[in-house]
């Protein structure tokens, strides 16, 4: 029989055997690492082309402008700058084809520099003193930095002013530290669902109505209706709209009488007006106003400044990244209403006069002194109220109007408001206050400009406006600061004011400025900071400072003392003035509560869907006007402003310039948005400058 016996293995096959499993893994370990290094290049790759496909895109830009750029030597340049998530990139002129250098924000310190120069000055630079410049241009460009002989670890820029300035600082934080919340926004712009408005709807204007559809939108408005993808409505323009009104021929004919001959005045014994009959039909003759609803404060001190948006709020907020473009002007922005106040910029701008009783103080005041001081001081109370949280009010629209009146118990006067948006492109809102029995008046006009710089937004009220004294003769002319509203998209949403101002009289040559100071980026602080001087030519006499939201205190030079000047304590605040209204049901076409109702009932009843359809049904109600009325020809006028060419300046069409006159003034009242004075005698009303019917745009 044959026996079998295990064969044995030789010592090269056990020694082949045992280093199998060795060799298996080291097989596999290679294979790995020859995998990572494949996904290595492709996500490399994908990192740089990521990076130069947002260099090179012109619709991803957060900011662009001509700024200062100091060199080695300490020569300053200009050169155009635009801020992209993560660079900055520098070129010689605007049309961005002479490549300078650009700037890696990621490994990047930024700072603000002080400087002896006129601007804003701030720094870029790297900690470890390594280079901040890339090698290489968007295009490829190798020589950039060194023809520039510009310093490789730092960069040193100049904006024109501090509002400027602030602005770049906001955006280049948030190029630096948003870069891929950025660049996914940007991604996703493409791909958002389309608007569910689909809906016919009836437009009512006054005194006629417009059928709209909004399915049957243009192909860039049914963009603007998706913005906000799924679930919310359309977030409408702003301001890019304009406006007709019925009443047109009568307003021109009611301008070309009222532009007549108005320095004479008619002499005949028919002319003289009987006392009892002008008391007896008063109520015939003037405006019935009501008490107007109870006012609204917000919080006391910063946190009336500051506000942290909801999830959803901030989703929309991110919408608005989509529309950014280079110093893109607010008005071209499509806003959420959930920023929005609701009422009217031109109600706004009378928060200034619930304590006009201090320019009644001053207007009876003998000491020149103590009459800059008072008008100082009413300057001061304007600003201390606040809504609830921060918003802002609707821009409005061509040829809407707005008229109010406070009664002064203490001198039986009344001082009488009205505000008329007198142009479309560019906005620009005329006002005129007026109280002739305690002789003062305050008109002008504002041109608001409001724009997006990334993480900021800053509102400036461009123009000048005067406060006359009628017995004195003389006239204060006045600036506005502008508003400052920071961590839209990262951090505390806060508010401020910021810049200088100056209230000045020619004839007196008595001045105070006044400086709104921005809290600090660094080194803590407090909001609502202000400085200022009072003067007398060069020399000045006091100095002020304080918040004005809390005390300000002026210090006499002269004497060393050392006052409180203003504080908005609980007594002043209960000093305000009552404000009345006309009521709903008496309003004339355009006037901007019964303009606006529909969009502010759905804003206090917090509905935004609401808000923002009844926004746009109303814009592009005046959008088709405004296009009809160029279709055809017709310039639209304004009904209670005309343009004064010497001046430059809008003037109200029924401004009077008499001081009160006791044996003939009897009381002043307003009707149809003329306030004139009922007298004993006729009288012609004293006006200054030549006026002209102006077209708007």
């Amino acid at each position: 029989t044959n026996v079998s016996t295990p064969k044995t293995k030789s010592p090269r096959e056990s020694f082949h055997a045992s280093e199998s499993p060795v060799l298996s893994s080291k097989l596999a370990k290679k294979h790995s690492l020859k995998l990572q290094k494949q996904t290595y290049k492709v996500e490399k790759k994908k990192a740089e082309n990521e990076f130069q496909m947002t260099v090179n895109d012109s619709s991803v830009i957060l900011l662009s402008d001509w700024l200062k750029v100091r060199s080695t030597l300490k020569n300053w340049s200009r050169m155009w700058c635009v801020l992209k998530p993560g660079v900055l990139v520098l070129y010689k002129n605007s049309k961005e084809k002479t490549w300078v250098g650009t700037v890696v924000l990621t490994s990047s310190e930024i700072i603000e520099r002080p400087s002896k120069k006129d601007g804003f000055c701030f720094k870029i630079y790297n900690a470890l003193n390594q280079t901040i410049w890339t090698i290489k241009g968007p295009k490829g460009e190798s020589l950039g930095v060194l023809s520039s002989s510009l310093p490789t670890s730092y960069l040193i820029l100049r904006a024109q002013g501090e509002s400027d300035g602030r602005c770049w600082l906001d955006a280049l934080e948030l190029s630096r530290k948003c870069t891929n919340l950025l660049k996914k926004s940007t991604e996703a712009s493409s791909k958002v669902g389309k608007s569910k408005l689909e809906d016919n709807s009836e437009v009512f204007l006054p005194g006629r109505s417009v059928s709209l559809s909004l399915g049957e939108q243009t192909e860039p408005n049914k963009q603007k209706l998706s913005l906000l993808g799924h679930n919310q409505q359309s977030i409408m323009q702003e301001n890019n709209i304009d406006c007709a009104s019925s009443q047109q021929n009568n307003n021109s004919q009611s301008n070309n009488q009222d532009s007549g001959d108005e320095s004479s005045a008619p002499d005949s014994v028919d002319s003289y007006q009987d006392i009892d009959a002008e008391i007896k039909n008063a109520d015939d003759q003037e405006t019935k106003y009501v008490a107007d609803k109870g006012e609204e404060f917000g919080d006391s001190g910063e946190n009336s400044q500051t506000e942290v948006l909801a999830g959803e709020s901030k989703s929309l907020v991110w919408a608005l990244l989509k529309q950014l473009r280079p110093g893109m002007d607010l008005s071209k922005v499509v806003l959420p209403t959930f920023i929005l106040e609701p009422r009217s910029f031109l109600d706004k701008l009378s928060d200034y006069y619930y304590h006009a009783n201090l320019l009644s103080n001053s207007a009876i005041e003998e000491n020149p002194y103590n009459r800059i001081k008072g008008i100082t001081k009413w300057y001061l109370s304007g600003f201390y109220k606040k809504p609830k949280g921060l918003k802002k009010p609707y821009n409005p629209i061509l040829g809407e109007t707005f008229r109010c009146m406070w009664d002064h118990p203490e001198t039986n006067s009344s001082t009488f408001y009205l505000a008329e948006q007198v142009s479309h492109h560019p906005p620009v809102s005329a006002f005129v206050v007026i109280n002739r029995k305690d002789g003062f008046t305050v008109d002008g006009s504002i041109l608001a400009k409001s724009k997006f710089y990334g993480n900021s937004i800053s509102a400036v009220l461009e123009g000048t406006a005067k406060v006359s004294l009628l017995k004195h003769g003389e006239e204060y002319t006045f600036t506005m600061p502008y508003a400052h509203c920071k961590g839209i998209i990262y951090g505390k949403m806060t508010m401020e004011f910021g810049g200088k101002v100056c209230i000045q009289c020619e004839k007196t040559g008595y001045s105070a400025e006044l400086e709104f100071k921005l809290k600090p980026l660094f080194g803590g602080g407090k909001l609502n900071e202000v400085s200022g001087r009072i003067s007398l030519g060069k020399r000045v006499l006091a100095t002020l400072s304080g918040y004005w939201d809390e005390e300000v205190f002026l210090t006499d030079l002269s004497g060393g003392t050392v006052s409180r000047f203003w504080s908005p304590t609980e007594e002043v605040r209960k000093s305000r003035l009552k404000r009345y209204v006309v009521p709903l049901e008496q309003q004339v076409d355009f006037e901007s509560e019964g303009l606006w109702k529909k969009v502010s009932s759905a804003i206090e009843k917090q509905d935004q869907v609401l808000a923002t359809e009844e926004k746009y049904v109303l814009e592009d109600a005046q959008r088709k006007e405004a296009k009809k009325r160029k279709e055809e020809g017709v310039e639209w006028l304004t009904k209670h402003f005309q343009y004064d060419d010497k001046g430059e300046q809008w003037v109200y069409n029924h401004i009077d310039a008499r001081p009160w006159d006791e044996l003939n003034d009897i009381v002043q009242y307003e009707k149809d948005g003329k306030i004139t004075t009922r007298t004993k005698h006729c009288t012609s009303p004293v006006k200054t400058g030549k006026m002209q019917q102006r077209p708007a745009r």
